[in-house]
């Protein structure tokens, strides 16, 4: 195996314009044991305009993004030592830093664990590139959202909780409830739960959804939001067995029934 990649690779050096001030540079750490990948997705976040910072091994990952907190991270989660989850739970104990889990198709389980120790989202492999950069933006502008001391916050237009029956979503936050009981979400499902909450008793189609839960320059096919209906339902039936909100309207779409 390769030795461990535990050093940032630098960014290309660009010069920016007399007249303008450059946007600060969001900084995403990778963490994972193979060198190909962290290699892969630090040349493609770079082209996107994100510095990174890249880690093979969880253990030295974990003193790095304590001592100097990157804006998120992404961790794989099948790694030798120690794994994306153990370090997620140990990094939980002193941040709250946003965490992107890349994972393997039906790997149901560690997604479940993942999300309870406090992941924000998971992509599984393959992925598109593009995915993955609509995620980390998506995720940056909650956190930083939650970030600003009030008195920015009052001059950002911060989207209001939304209350439906026995359903709570707290768009700014992240945060989702059924009958004040927490449902943890990935970014995408809030996404396609919000969009179908805002309209009640109003069938989205499949077109809709995705566009609510997509960039523009993202390709998903039809099977995708019926996958991610079936784990909302999941979700939400993990903490009432009765829950039948999101309704089916065959060869339509989808509704939530408020009540």
């Amino acid at each position: 195996m390769a030795d461990p990649v535990n050093a940032p690779i630098p960014s290309n050096p660009i010069q920016p314009a007399e007249a303008t001030t450059p946007a600060r540079q969001h900084v995403v750490a990778l963490v994972d044991d193979d060198r190909n990948i962290l290699t892969a997705l630090s040349i493609g976040l770079h082209a996107e305009g994100f510095a990174t910072r890249v880690y093979a091994d969880a253990e030295t990952a974990l003193k790095a993004l304590l001592e100097n907190p990157p804006d998120l991270a992404i961790f794989d989660v099948k790694m030798p030592r120690m794994d994306g989850l153990a370090l997620l739970k140990a990094l939980r104990t002193q941040s709250s830093l946003p965490v992107i889990f890349l994972t393997s198709k039906d790997q149901e389980l560690d997604e479940a664990l993942g999300l309870a120790l406090g992941a924000d989202d998971y992509i599984a492999k393959p992925f598109s590139q593009r995915l993955l950069v609509a995620r980390i933006r998506a995720i940056l502008r909650r956190s930083e959202l939650t970030r600003l001391p009030p008195e920015q916050n009052a001059e950002v237009e911060v989207p209001d909780p939304i209350a439906r029956g026995r359903l709570s979503l707290d768009p700014a936050r992240h945060q989702v409830t059924w009958e004040g009981r927490p449902v943890s979400l990935t970014v995408t499902e809030f996404l396609i739960l919000e969009a179908l909450a805002l309209r009640p008793g109003i069938v989205k189609s499949r077109n809709q959804l995705m566009d609510a839960a997509y960039s523009d320059d993202v390709y998903v096919d039809d099977r995708t939001i019926d996958s991610h209906i079936k784990r909302l339902r999941r979700k939400f039936r993990a903490v009432d067995p009765e829950f039948a909100a999101i309704d089916t309207l065959y060869g339509a779409g989808y509704s939530f029934a408020d009540g």
